[in-house]
């Protein structure tokens, strides 16, 4: 599974805004900036690749209505020989499969994927880069930044890869993305960062990494790695026409990761800050009635019952 976005004119003005940049051919480079390993990303997949599993999902079984789609007046022996080469006819429960992909990020078993991922499934299967499949538990899953996190049982330490920080990231390095497109199993593209800080209404707190690595279906819940090996991001949604990579695909960065992760980790749940007031910019005539010289802050236009904001004693006008 990878989120697919619409091409809103938002959508062409990013992809505008991409070709448009540019820089000179004259910038000398500093010395830290990222390259393509020499003898290229070998040396680098092998070392990550026992870390990225797959994901198999099973969600809650829907009902179909194989005899409305049939045309009126076929013969009944047609209709049963038809209704025997489908599943789920008659209104029969038909369960809902699943591909997406993930990383074991602990020795035992704790697994870091996409949120959209999992959403409502009834079982989840967990299948290693060596061929074991295993049940896994969803630990805990944030819709907001489609952060999930899993768990599996094993009978020996896994193989886990470490997070690298995204806040030093910069357009132009160098990325590599592994995951599961179309369930076509341990699959590798490499790119660049092509932006950072996107906004792609897909939530209260988008900051994407945009990268040119191409990234399918599947992919969702994989991690995008820089050329230390390091985690710098989870594969979440691309822009595409047609359904296929285009070269406009989004990551989590992962230092939001890492915070999301640490507290579901904890129990199960994101817990976020709220105060409970609407507010509004302060104008003019406000300031002047307040005493102030010119407009400074805002003003509490209403506080909500039973919030953090009322048991601290915020008023209307405050």
């Amino acid at each position: 599974m990878t989120r697919t976005l619409p091409r809103t004119p938002r959508a062409a003005a990013m992809a505008l805004a991409a070709t448009l940049a540019a820089t000179s051919a004259l910038t000398t480079l500093p010395s830290t900036a990222m390259a393509v390993p020499a003898g290229g990303y070998a040396d680098l997949v092998e070392a990550v690749s026992p870390s990225v599993v797959f994901i198999e999902v099973t969600a809650k079984a829907r009902e179909t209505d194989f005899q409305g789609s049939l045309p009126e007046g076929m013969p009944e022996e047609l209709r049963r020989r038809f209704e025997q080469m489908v599943p789920g006819q008659n209104g029969a429960p038909m369960p809902q499969q699943g591909l997406g992909s993930g990383f074991i990020i602990s020795e035992d078993g704790q697994i870091v994927t996409n949120h959209h991922v999992v959403a409502g499934a009834e079982t989840v299967t967990v299948k290693l880069a060596d061929g074991r499949k295993l049940d896994a538990k969803v630990i805990g899953s944030d819709p907001m930044t489609d952060i999930a996190l899993l768990k599996v049982e094993a009978d020996v330490e896994l193989p886990k890869v470490s997070f690298g920080t995204s806040e030093t990231l910069r357009v132009g390095d160098e990325v590599v993305a592994v995951g599961n497109p179309f369930g076509l199993g341990g699959t590798v593209t490499s790119g660049i960062v092509s932006a950072m800080s996107r906004n792609i209404n897909a939530g209260p707190f988008d900051d994407f990494i945009q990268t040119d690595a191409a990234i399918n279906r599947g992919n969702s819940g994989g991690p995008l790695f820089n050329n230390d090996g390091e985690v710098i991001g989870v594969n979440t949604a691309i822009i595409s026409p047609a359904g296929g990579s285009v070269g406009i695909g989004f990551a989590v960065p992962s230092d939001l990761v890492q915070t999301i992760v640490a507290d579901l980790a904890d129990d199960g749940e994101v817990q976020r800050g709220w105060l409970g007031v609407q507010i509004r910019p302060m104008t003019d005539e406000v300031a002047t009635v307040l005493g102030y010289d010119a407009p400074k802050g805002a003003v509490v236009e209403m506080v909500n019952e039973d919030s953090p904001a009322e048991a601290a004693g915020l008023k209307k006008g405050d």
